[in-house]
């Protein structure tokens, strides 16, 4: 299984790590999401980013599919991404 890494530069950026193990800037669409749905089944995890604001439909708009054992793995590295955080800047509270 491969493994996911992360890097933070100096402005916070997240990157990633190549073959080689050098750090370079994450590319690829960003988009912003405060609003998520997940779902599985035997075989899959089905993760739903969207946007949702008052008064307003929530709508989706990326949906990523992973298997278990990545899903596992991203469960990792959202933790400890969210531990480092949190002793960089204080406890996160719940909205």
């Amino acid at each position: 299984m491969a493994r996911a890494e992360l890097l933070r530069d100096d402005s916070r950026g997240m990157m990633t790590l190549d073959e080689n193990g050098l750090g370079h800037p994450a590319t690829g669409e960003a988009r912003y999401a405060n609003f998520f749905e997940v779902g599985y089944n035997a075989f899959e995890f089905l993760l739903e980013f969207g946007q949702s604001y008052a008064n307003e439909k929530s709508r989706l708009h990326t949906r990523v599919v992973m298997s278990p054992s990545y899903a596992k793995e991203l469960l990792r590295v959202l933790t400890e991404s969210v531990q480092d955080y949190e002793k960089d800047f204080g406890t996160i509270k719940a909205e």
